[in-house]
């Protein structure tokens, strides 16, 4: 609010401004026809004042924090710069009071151009140094063993809620503004399911940021500029900040380790975590569906684990004895072969 009030006063001083030089050079001027149409004269420059001001305003939009940053150091030594300059002209005009006009334009112009160039490359010196500058700090503040990424997919999820709570996970997590819209957008989603998951994952977000969370959850501002896709994004700040994505994304995952970004991936965790089992073992399970070949059947571990049993499609709905015959492990999870060995309810 305040600033559309502000950007109205400046457009109304703008016109303010070129009513007043218009009236300016009516007074100047000794011509019949300026003098008769004064008030049109006045009317014509506080228009031609508004519609600078909205060329101002206008240009203003394109420039970005990022660029306001970059630029504002190299504009404040230009600008110091070029009043160094003209003060050294006009102290050096103090000792030739008789100069004509034509010398004392020279001198100043030479002056300001010599002092307007230093400032320029002083300026854009310091700018770039100080970008490098708070780059290395934050760099070095960041500690790449503490800090992680976390993305959309895993909030959603929320077994990492459950990881942070048995502390295997800690440090800070760091979530990025763009995350946070993304996942926003998902809970605004006309689709009944994309807006329950959307709803889950700020429900995991708020459980993160709890008093007794494990973890600590920090919500940042830095969006690489230039780049549209969310996933690409993290990307570009684990490669800056050399921190750890965290992750159950596949395509992210494959990316960010093409990238040499170290993944933390909670599906791969959940596949660590499940129990092993060897050839010739024996264990009992349900069988709840058809397998894709006529005589399998398909039942699952309390996990979810898939265990495929050969010859147990005549069993349905039953309780059964396996021997475990090969176990295949995937990027979706493991998978067990077995065959039927007898039927226990």
């Amino acid at each position: 609010m305040l600033n559309k009030i502000a950007r109205l006063l400046f457009v109304v001083a703008c016109a303010i401004m070129g009513y007043m030089w218009a009236d300016y050079f009516i007074q100047q001027s000794a011509s019949f026809k300026v003098l008769q149409y004064a008030l049109l004269w006045r009317a014509l420059g506080a228009g031609i004042g508004g519609g600078l001001s909205f060329l101002i305003l206008f240009m203003l939009t394109f420039i970005t924090q990022e660029i306001y940053d970059r630029l504002m150091p190299a504009l404040i030594g230009i600008v110091v710069a070029l009043g160094f300059g003209y003060g050294i002209g006009r102290y050096i005009m103090l000792w030739i009071p008789d100069a004509d006009l034509t010398l004392r334009i020279f001198v100043q112009v030479t002056f300001m151009l010599i002092f307007g160039f230093v400032g320029i490359s002083l300026g854009l010196s310091f700018a770039s140094r100080l970008d490098t500058l708070v780059s290395a700090i934050q760099k070095r503040n960041t500690d790449s063993t503490s800090v992680k990424l976390i993305d959309t997919s895993t909030i959603i999820d929320g077994r990492i809620a459950d990881v942070c709570e048995t502390g295997f996970v800690e440090g800070t997590l760091w979530v990025p503004r763009f995350v946070l819209q993304e996942l926003q957008h998902i809970a605004d989603s006309p689709d009944i399911m994309r807006r329950a998951k959307g709803r889950h994952g700020l429900d995991i977000l708020n459980r993160l940021q709890g008093s007794d969370s494990q973890v600590k959850i920090e919500i940042i501002e830095d969006d690489p500029p230039g780049v549209n896709e969310v996933d690409a994004k993290l990307v570009v700040l684990a490669r800056k900040y050399q921190i750890k994505i965290l992750t159950n994304d596949f395509n992210l995952n494959k990316v960010a380790k093409i990238e040499g970004i170290h993944v933390l991936n909670i599906n791969d965790l959940a596949n660590a975590l499940k129990p092993m089992v060897l050839p010739d073992e024996r264990m009992e399970v349900k069988i709840i569906k058809e397998g894709r070949e006529p005589s399998q059947g398909v039942g699952y571990l309390d996990d979810g684990t898939m265990v495929v049993v050969d010859g147990g499609r005549p069993h349905m709905n039953r309780t059964v004895e396996v021997l475990v015959t090969s176990v295949l492990q995937t990027a979706a999870g493991r998978m067990i072969f077995t065959r039927f060995n007898s039927v226990v309810t």
